[in-house]
């Protein structure tokens, strides 16, 4: 099943896509819920007649980094350092992103405030359908609804200079996050499932039509079980929860790519440039890159004389 959220005739809905159309779900439906088997009760409406919105409002989005490849070429782009850190390999680390930030699958995106190099990240998320607390991995399975696209859009120069205090990212990664087109519950993606546990699903991104990434999201070092259970570890994960696979590799952003080229080729996302991200089994988001605002201005930090009463 796909689980839409849409406008349609100045209204708001989620809904069941059925081929080229969605019908809507009974009123206060979520789509969690619906992918749980609540069938729709409104008249089919085509696709093309609606704005697709993000298929959830998620209250906390968990964006893992669980490709190596990815890794290592972020890491020698954004910190000028080579290979992979020792405690990445310890755990399946991540952090918490703004959930005000999230936007449809193809809303504009405004460039963030005072950053000049604005860049995409191709991942896919798992959704909580069900709490949980302190989950083994062969429990968590049963605690993902369904996935969808995520594109984390960062801003390096702000994310490079920011993360040197050993805390973040913050505003690097605060303007937008795409979710979308649809939730796909997880008996859809079953077929896609390898004997390792992984989901073998071809990804692949463009910037105005022209494929500049692709990976296997099998390529991850973690399974989606072992994420839920780690995130679920001494706390609880609630239904609507998103949790992000992180970046995959060989293109998945642009940051990776200056990395392993030692120049920014291609260059930052500018005004007028669409990113369109396609994941088998899930379908794709294209979003376009639009002037932001000027930042407000602050003052630098205050040296204070760090006198004591």
């Amino acid at each position: 099943m796909r689980i839409a959220t849409y406008l349609h005739d100045g209204r708001r809905y989620h809904g069941v896509v059925e081929g080229s159309d969605v019908r809507a779900l009974p009123d206060g439906t979520s789509p969690v819920e619906a992918a749980y088997g609540v069938r729709p009760v409104g008249r089919a409406v085509p696709l093309a007649d609606v704005h697709l919105l993000a298929p959830l409002e998620p209250a906390t989005i968990r964006d893992f980094v669980t490709f190596e490849e990815h890794v290592e070429g972020v890491r020698r782009s954004v910190d000028g350092a080579g290979g992979v850190p020792e405690a990445w390999y310890d755990a399946p680390t991540f952090y918490f992103t703004n959930p005000y930030a999230v936007i449809g699958p193809y809303d504009d995106v405004p460039v963030p405030p005072g950053s000049r190099l604005l860049d995409f990240e191709l991942e896919v998320a798992a959704v909580i359908g069900r709490e949980g607390r302190d989950l083994a991995p062969e429990q968590a399975r049963d605690h993902i609804v369904g996935y969808t696209i995520l594109n984390d859009w960062s801003a390096r120069d702000l994310q490079s200079r920011e993360m040197q205090v050993r805390l973040g990212p913050c505003k690097g990664k605060d303007t937008a996050a795409t979710l979308g087109p649809y939730l796909v519950t997880a008996d859809e993606l079953e077929p896609y499932r390898d004997s390792d546990g992984f989901l073998r699903l071809g990804l692949t991104a463009s910037v105005n039509g022209e494929v500049v990434g692709k990976d296997l999201l099998s390529n991850m070092s973690w399974t989606f079980e072992e994420m839920v259970a780690y995130a679920s570890r001494g706390t609880v994960v609630r239904p609507g929860d998103v949790l992000g696979s992180g970046t995959c590799g060989n293109g998945g952003c642009l940051a990776e790519l200056w990395g392993a080229r030692g120049e920014q080729s291609p260059p930052p996302l500018q005004p007028g440039d669409t990113v369109t991200l396609t994941v088998e089994g899930i379908g794709s988001v294209s979003n376009t890159v639009v002037s932001g605002v000027d930042p407000v201005p602050l003052s630098a930090a205050r040296r204070r004389s760090r006198e004591r009463p």
